[in-house]
């Protein structure tokens, strides 16, 4: 099975509510909940960014253009994190993927296949 598994996307309108969900099922469970846990998009011709991060002590980080509309959070027994993503605008539309990360490696697994998010402008 793929390190990360990303669910959750569609095609919603704008305004609209979507809930990505990020499995991560190759890690023990101390090591999820030790690393850093990300969410990144990625759009047509652009570069991927870092949207979301929550820290193992649960601080989060957000790029400035979804603060206040998107919330990143964890359930470490089920080794998943979330994107609860409100108020969708076009510019929101993107592939996006999950990742984990430690204090030596940024990234510990493999991109996934992402979760495609559309909102038609």
């Amino acid at each position: 099975q793929a390190p990360l598994v990303e669910s959750g996307g569609g095609l919603v309108q704008a305004g609209e509510s979507l809930r990505l969900s990020c499995r991560v099922t190759r890690a023990i469970l101390s090591t999820f909940s030790a690393s850093t846990k990300d969410w990144y998009r990625q759009a047509p011709g652009k570069q991927r960014e870092l949207v979301a991060r929550i820290n193992p002590d649960g601080t989060t980080y957000y790029v400035d253009s979804v603060k206040g509309r998107f919330t990143i959070s964890k359930d470490n027994s089920r080794k998943t994190i979330y994107l609860q993503m409100n108020n969708l605008k076009a510019e929101d539309a993107a592939m996006y993927y999950c990742n984990i990360g430690s204090s030596t490696q940024q990234h510990l697994y493999s991109w996934g296949h992402g979760t495609q998010v559309a909102v038609p402008s």
